[in-house]
């Protein structure tokens, strides 16, 4: 599919070591994405970061076992975001998860029927 236009970025900020159905969560959401057509995600491992606990969480070598801050960014129509957010967000339990409106400029693949650069 390729897509240009309007669309919705969705991020969802949550941290390592949330579960969901008995695997990380930001696998379960990734999966769920995929399994229901969503156009793409990508998740983003952040080096420092604090939420409502105000604990600053940090990849140093002295806490090496604290959770780390996760992103999850899923750009879609908004029509995919509308059917697919209420499911994220039940997968969700502690957390953030915000809607930018954006304009897609170009979203293709080669199997889409660009050119190559061979």
């Amino acid at each position: 599919m390729q897509m240009s236009g309007p669309g919705q970025r969705v991020q969802v900020f949550i941290k390592e070591g949330e579960y969901a159905h008995g695997k990380p969560l930001y696998l379960a959401i990734l999966e769920l994405l995929r399994g229901e057509g969503g156009a793409g995600a990508t998740v983003t491992r952040g080096i420092a970061g604090f939420g409502s606990h105000s604990k600053i969480h940090n990849a140093n070598l002295i806490d090496l076992a604290m959770p780390l801050p996760l992103v999850i960014t899923w750009v879609d129509a908004p029509e995919a975001v509308e059917r697919l957010l209420p499911a994220i967000c039940d997968l969700v339990q502690e957390g953030l998860v915000t809607v930018d409106d954006i304009q897609i400029v170009k979203h293709t693949h080669p199997e889409f029927g660009a050119p190559s650069r061979g």
